[in-house]
């Protein structure tokens, strides 16, 4: 292997523009459902561009938040938006994220066909057929780790010296970068949601970091949830990027429309092969973007540099899923160009966001860990397996989305000292629990207002949990059953865990020559 840099190819040129998009738009009466922040940016776009608008909401609060002008606003239920459709005469509407493929919205506009497009297809053809041309766009999907990797992948591209800032399902809208310009290249993370109304976006490179059961209620089942994955690939021009572990990822790419001479790259926790980014022992090393990776590996960064990731703080415990994560940011950057160095500053500079594996608070020998981003199976087994065998409270439970927990409590069974049950609809979890975790002990805690709820929930994992143990916070559910949203379950987790451990402490401090001590 080396360690001197070959060359590497420099950012490529944008896709060809599409101009026409204004005569396209100028005039024509457009539809957008969703006013949201997205929605909201969705007319400012389409009002520089002269669309008629007529806006659509299922809140009337949502019309009360327009502060642009609309031809017609309309607020109702899914089912009275989607008969005023035919109404309105629209030549294209445009949906925000949140409505359903197999809803009666889009279902009532394929029937009209409705030409529909997502904030993201506009935002690409906005950017496309301006005159400044378009800065080069990064893309990425995958069932869980799309937040972590597209803001590991935006601090490698600033490192870099690039103004490229993550945007799309990471909270700031595609639209939003495109209308204040200036970006040099875009990080984009896109969920099935917004790729199932993204047709003609022809990224620079592309990846799909995994697949596996989720929103299946939204797609209709599993096979037009994974098709809704793989259009992360479609019209990639230099590298499609996959997960070497996970074979659903390899079948898209190779499926793949992709432009010609795009090539398909892996990343792996293995020592790559050739055309692939992995592991030397504790380097991370590309052999895909330089011109001797036939039989030399480029170092790109060491686990040193990815070791205030671990719980511990020590690279040698740091999870598997978060090494995977930094891997296909390096792909995807490297196939912009960018030198190794910058690989390895911009994944130092990396810290991660709120709910995502967060150490909440440590008190009595017990460690509290916030991961309520984890709101499907595959996320939260990704947080267990992480955890010594035996060690671990599981605070569990909520709206599952149409996916099983019993393959995940099966596979994670091993790490648990018990498990406490949240959520309105327990009956998943506790038939999960019982078939695959027999004689584990499991309290289950009844429905109440956010806070109270997750107090008692906080006090249950502490009356289960010794020195030495972790209580995570990993749901493997949504949680609009019980809570305003992910962020609202876990900060109020956090407050409750720093609460639990502070007692515990302070118990401890009281005893005298005891070590630790554990929530009563």
């Amino acid at each position: 292997m080396s360690s001197n840099e070959e060359p590497v190819p420099a950012m490529g040129a944008a896709a060809p523009a599409r101009p026409g998009l204004a005569d396209q738009l100028r005039g024509a009466r457009v539809g957008v459902v969703g006013l949201g922040r997205t929605g909201q940016a969705v007319i400012e776009a389409l009002e520089t561009l002269g669309a008629r608008v007529h806006a659509f909401d299922t809140r009337a609060a949502g019309l009360d938040a327009l502060t642009r002008p609309v031809a017609r606003a309309t607020a109702g239920t899914a089912e009275e938006i989607a008969g005023a459709l035919e109404e309105a005469d629209l030549g294209l509407l445009i949906v925000s994220p949140g409505v359903p493929a197999t809803g009666p919205v889009l279902t009532r506009a394929a029937g009209l066909g409705l030409e529909t497009w997502s904030e993201v297809e506009l935002a690409w053809r906005l950017q496309g057929s301006a005159a400044s041309g378009q800065a080069p766009w990064l893309t990425l999907t995958g069932t869980d780790g799309k937040t972590t990797t597209v803001t590991m992948l935006a601090q490698i591209l600033q490192a870099a010296g690039l103004r490229a800032p993550a945007v799309g399902n990471i909270g700031t809208p595609v639209i939003e970068a495109v209308l204040s310009g200036g970006a040099q290249a875009l990080a984009v993370e896109l969920s099935s949601f917004q790729l199932h109304t993204t047709h003609s976006l022809s990224p620079l490179a592309s990846a799909c970091l995994n697949l596996a059961a989720d929103h299946l209620d939204w797609h209709g089942g599993m096979e037009a949830y994974a098709a809704d994955k793989a259009r992360i690939y479609q019209g990639t021009r230099r590298a499609a990027v996959y997960s070497t572990a996970d074979a659903a990822t390899e079948r898209m790419v190779r499926d793949a429309d992709v432009v010609e001479g795009c090539r398909a790259v892996g990343f792996t926790l293995g020592v790559p092969g050739l055309g692939q980014v992995g592991m030397v022992e504790d380097l991370l090393v590309d052999r895909a973007f330089h011109d001797r990776r036939a039989d030399h590996g480029v170092e790109l960064a060491t686990t040193a540099d990815l070791a205030h990731l671990a719980p511990t703080g020590r690279a040698e415990d740091l999870p598997a899923h978060l090494l995977a994560d930094a891997l296909a940011a390096a792909a995807l950057a490297r196939a912009a160009g960018v030198h190794a160095q910058a690989v390895a500053q911009g994944l130092r500079a990396f810290t991660p966001g709120a709910h995502r594996s967060a150490t909440a608070a440590q008190g009595g020998g017990v460690t509290w860990v916030n991961d309520s981003k984890a709101t499907n199976p595959h996320a939260a087994q990704a947080a267990l397996s992480a955890l010594p065998e035996g060690r671990g409270v599981w605070i569990v439970g909520g709206d599952t989305k149409g996916a099983s927990l019993h393959e995940l409590v099966g596979a994670v069974r091993s790490r648990l000292r018990g498990a406490v049950v949240i959520g309105k609809d327990q009956s998943q979890a506790l038939a999960a629990l019982e078939a695959q975790a027999p004689g584990l002990p499991v309290t289950t805690i009844a429905d109440a207002e956010p806070q109270a709820l997750m107090e008692a929930a906080v006090r249950a994992a502490a009356a289960m949990a010794r020195p030495g143990d972790t209580v995570l916070l990993a749901p493997a559910c949504a949680s609009w059953d019980q809570f305003s949203s992910y962020a609202q379950r876990g900060d109020l987790f956090a407050e409750a865990a720093r609460a639990a451990a502070q007692r515990a402490e302070q118990r401890t401090a009281q005893v005298p020559g005891a070590g630790g001590g554990q929530e009563a």
